[in-house]
């Protein structure tokens, strides 16, 4: 393994860290948001970096991919949250007790 790919793979275990962290502290639903999308990030930097030093991986392929499927998720959270902010005039996760089934 060369230093550019643990370089890469350091800078992916740190993101993956920032976003563990943003969901298990923030009450917050666009923080949580947020760093959900920076944990899908980590992870396409694993695909894009792991698809640069294994020829014909196919990772650049994933991460784009993944990008799709991350701007779908983003879209329908931030519509789950327009519609929670208009029933709750907030948009703290703590606040939601009355959505439980």
């Amino acid at each position: 393994m060369s230093n550019e790919l643990i370089d890469f793979v350091l800078v992916s275990v740190a993101l993956l860290g920032i976003g563990i962290y943003g969901l298990s502290v923030k009450r917050n639903a666009i923080r949580m948001l947020f760093a959900v999308e920076i944990i899908i990030n980590a992870a396409n930097l694993n695909l894009v970096a792991f698809g640069r030093f294994i020829p014909n991986s196919g990772g650049q392929t994933l991460a784009l991919f993944s990008i799709a499927i991350a701007a779908a998720e983003v879209a329908v959270g931030l519509s789950l949250i327009i519609v929670a902010y208009r029933m709750y005039q907030n948009i703290d996760i703590a606040d939601f007790r009355s959505l439980k089934g």
